[in-house]
């Protein structure tokens, strides 16, 4: 009886795995077939545009394409929105009859760059120019959210809400201490008066110089902003001065309330609740009978129809290649969201190699990295331009250190006037540990055959033919990476060191120190190489030069878009939200601490730029 008990359970228990393989076959088969069913969203015949930005605007989704699909199924995804998407579907919708109106929801918007910004902006106000009108609402506007309503035609804030525009700063988490503590050594070798990117590891505080250039550029930048917002909404400088000044005590005065300190410094519209808002869009684009709000076509399903319209008109053999660098500057073959020397070298390759390609513009927004992957990106755009063909650089919120140093062999450099540049100066880093280990009762004792046997071992302090070799490599870096800028600027070595020695400009400031040749915008920068192709205008594409995706990342993609998301938000729990709080907590010394890490070999030199805006 026993034995019939067990024999009969496990035939249970085989079937039902039979079961839950097919069930899970069939699922899978599911995902499959509605993911590679081509479907194009049926628009209405009057409908407003909806733009609701995730996360941060950037100019390259981060992360390799299957890990962005299977992150965004488990809702654990960094989330982003691609400035690319919002900038074509906004000329499309233009030029759209269906499209009477673009409706901008603000409030899942972290914001990002200034340049990156006003490249939205400046897409909103060429909307405009069509006789559509954008409407912007938000619970609250902070400062990157309000400088893109600030070029609606009309905004909305919550009658709770507010607009607090709280400036640029720059404040960095020191670490000496902490590492001596813990008995870290950081030996730094380093070229550049104002070179302040390893100073987070050998001060408490930020030096002189580091100060110095931070007031200078941050103030550009912020200048820049008051100037655009001022611009957009009609007003003068000085009244948007006041705003920000006074605003404290206007919110006292006002017992708090901060939605009509705004409409009365006309900075918004009115203060109305997002029903009001939806009746005042149902005056525009019509009623929708089904759910009682307005006509509308979502961000997502729009950008479906301009893609496959796009593929549709895609015709000119004459192309303007466009590569986006964004991000850390590493050795090898990196991600989206980082410039791998490697994988964006492969890209310039393949652009030299194609005769459809008749000028290269790479969109830069890094801070640098590694010399050896720039040096590798550096070879293969002289390659490009030994061809004949022209290379132009457009600038986005940062293109510094390892990021200027790729800009400097082009033909024309364009730059926003808030964007972060310069920092001309070489650095190696790595950290020893022999304190921490003789803390612990650890001692490491031995014998070499030569003065640098074991010199760069990191449980030993480094000796002083080790930091000969070191400084004097650095030294050498920094007079290459002068004559690379000279040879691209035309400028001599001591024209190019005056304004190097690690300083940082902004956009306009750089102007003056010849290191950017004009300010403008991306579209700027794409009808410049065009000229200097002879390629007649609207006579040519515009070709984004990317990695090849597997059929298994096209696969995630299309699957994602399927409705993944929606069932992996579903499975997620709160714990894992709550983690990632804690870790948005701790994200700014993280990302030092993973930056030490990959300073942690000692023959590596970096030309980087720790010159954040925020």
């Amino acid at each position: 009886m026993v034995r019939s008990f067990f024999a009969g359970l496990l035939r249970l228990l085989d079937g039902l795995r039979k079961v839950l393989h097919l069930i899970l076959l069939l699922v899978i088969f599911g995902f499959v077939v509605g993911a590679l069913r081509t479907s194009i969203p049926k628009l209405p015949a009057t409908a407003a545009l909806v733009i609701e930005p995730q996360g941060e605007l950037v100019e390259q989704l981060s992360g390799d394409a299957l890990d962005r699909a299977i992150a965004e199924a488990r809702g654990t995804g960094t989330s982003e929105t691609l400035v690319r998407d919002l900038l074509d579907v906004l000329r499309a919708a233009a030029k759209d009859d269906r499209i009477k109106s673009v409706v901008l929801k603000l409030d899942s918007m972290r914001g990002g760059g200034q340049p990156t910004l006003d490249e939205l902006a400046r897409g909103l106000v060429e909307f405009r120019k069509s006789g559509k009108k954008v409407i912007a609402q938000g619970t609250a506007f902070s400062r990157d959210s309000y400088y893109v309503a600030a070029h609606a035609d009309e905004i909305y804030v919550d009658p709770l809400g507010l607009v607090v525009l709280e400036g640029y700063e720059r404040y960095t988490n020191y670490f000496k201490a902490a590492l001596d503590r813990f008995g870290v050594d950081v030996n730094v070798y380093r070229v550049g008066s104002y070179k302040s990117a390893v100073e987070p590891f050998l001060r408490q505080d930020m030096s002189p110089e580091d100060r110095e250039e931070s007031r200078a550029y941050l103030a550009a930048v912020w200048k820049s902003y008051v100037a655009a917002v001022a611009r957009a909404r009609g007003k003068p400088v000085s009244a948007i001065e006041q705003y920000v000044a006074g605003f404290s005590s206007a919110l006292e005065t006002s017992k708090g309330d901060g939605a009509q300190v705004a409409v009365a410094a006309g900075l918004v519209t009115a203060a109305r609740a997002p029903i009001e808002v939806e009746e005042r869009v149902i005056e525009l684009v019509g009623e929708d009978e089904d759910t009682g709000s307005y006509l509308s076509v979502s961000l997502a399903d729009y950008l479906r129809v301009v893609r496959a319209e796009d593929a549709l008109h895609r015709e000119s053999e004459n192309r303007v290649g466009v590569i986006v660098a964004a991000g850390e500057i590493l050795d090898g073959p990196q991600p989206a969201g980082t410039i791998g020397g490697e994988t964006t070298a492969s890209l310039i390759r393949r652009a030299r190699l194609d005769d459809g390609v008749k000028a290269l513009l790479l969109r830069i927004d890094s801070p640098g990295g590694s010399v050896l992957a720039s040096e590798q990106i550096y070879r293969e755009l002289n390659a490009f331009k030994a061809t004949g063909r022209p290379y132009v650089v457009s600038m986005g919120d940062v293109a510094a250190s390892g990021g200027y140093y790729i800009a400097a062999p082009a033909d024309e450099i364009w730059a926003s006037p808030a964007t972060i540049t310069g920092s001309i100066g070489i650095f190696a880093a790595f950290p020893t540990f022999d304190r921490a280990l003789d803390k612990l009762g650890v001692s490491t004792d031995g014998v070499g055959t030569a003065p640098l046997s074991g010199a760069f071992r990191l449980d030993r302090p480094v000796g002083p033919d080790a930091g000969r070799l070191l400084q004097s490599t650095i030294e050498r870096g920094y007079e290459e990476f002068l004559a690379r800028v000279g040879q691209g600027r035309k400028r001599t070595r001591e024209q190019v060191d005056a304004v190097a020695q690690g300083r940082v400009w902004a956009g306009e400031d750089a102007v003056r120190a010849g290191l950017v040749d004009r300010l403008g915008t991306f579209d700027d920068a794409v009808r410049s190489a065009a000229k200097r192709a002879a390629l007649v205008d609207g006579k040519y594409d515009v070709d984004y030069l990317e990695p090849d995706l597997s059929w298994t990342q096209q696969l995630a993609l299309s699957v994602e878009a399927g409705g993944v998301r929606l069932l992996g938000r579903l499975a997620a729990g709160s714990r894992a939200a709550l983690a990632e709080q804690a870790l948005a907590t701790l994200t700014p010394v993280q990302r030092e601490m993973a930056r030490l890490s990959r300073m942690r070999t000692a023959n590596r030199l970096y030309a980087y730029c720790f010159c954040s805006v925020n």
